[in-house]
């Protein structure tokens, strides 16, 4: 089976084709660039690169993964609007997946793990996880002072180092990890970024009315 990830719910830039065999994910091509501003620019010519350098080709591929957040609004529609269009033009499944799921997949630390991202306004997106990997908290967005760390034995995600645990050093989700997290074998959920919260721009209010 090969499947698509995309992830652009983070700084990082994300594309990657991976195999899946015996419900084992084993990468065959990746680019990952970390720029904020530039997921519109660099996803599709990443995942132009990505299927040359395997050389396989789109009509090949099985699905499609794409990290759902939470992340930023102007990033996060892009992913998740490029994996729609690529799963309805290959007529194949789109699997939307928590990034945070995807970064404590691909840790597997056998341990309580804690995964958090930057939210910015001095802010943490996070989600708590068993020893078995299954979320148990979250995802959540809050500073980081009122995070609760008790029983978590570790840390991953870009701002793992804020909470005074082990930290693990994957920051931004994988293209193993996203599709480790994605249930292939179930019907697609909903395409629903997980935003979190309200966006920064708001839409203008009414005019005021100006006196006679």
């Amino acid at each position: 089976m090969l499947v698509i990830a995309l992830d652009t719910s983070t700084p990082a830039v994300t594309a990657g084709l991976v195999a899946v065999a015996d419900g084992h994910a084993r990468p065959l091509a990746e680019r990952v660039t970390v720029n904020p501003r530039a997921h519109g620019e660099l996803l599709m010519p990443h995942l132009t690169d990505v299927m040359a350098e395997a050389g396989r080709e789109l009509s090949e591929v099985d699905a499609v993964v794409v990290g759902a957040g939470p992340g930023p609004f102007t990033g996060l529609r892009v992913g998740m609007v490029t994996a729609a269009s690529l799963g309805h033009a290959l007529d194949v499944p789109v699997h939307p997946v928590c990034g945070l799921d995807a970064i404590a997949a691909q840790a597997a630390t056998g341990a309580p793990l804690l995964v958090a991202t930057d939210a910015r306004r001095k802010e943490v997106y996070w989600a708590a996880y068993a020893a078995d990997g299954s979320r148990t908290t979250g995802p959540r967005v809050q500073r980081p002072a009122e995070v609760p760390t008790d029983g978590i034995a570790a840390a991953a995600g870009e701002m793992a180092g804020l909470f005074g645990l082990e930290v693990v050093g994957i920051a931004h989700p994988s293209p193993v990890g996203l599709v480790t997290a994605a249930d292939l074998g179930a019907p697609p959920q909903p395409l629903v970024p997980l935003y979190l919260r309200r966006p920064d721009a708001q839409a203008p209010g009414p005019r005021k009315q100006v006196a006679r």
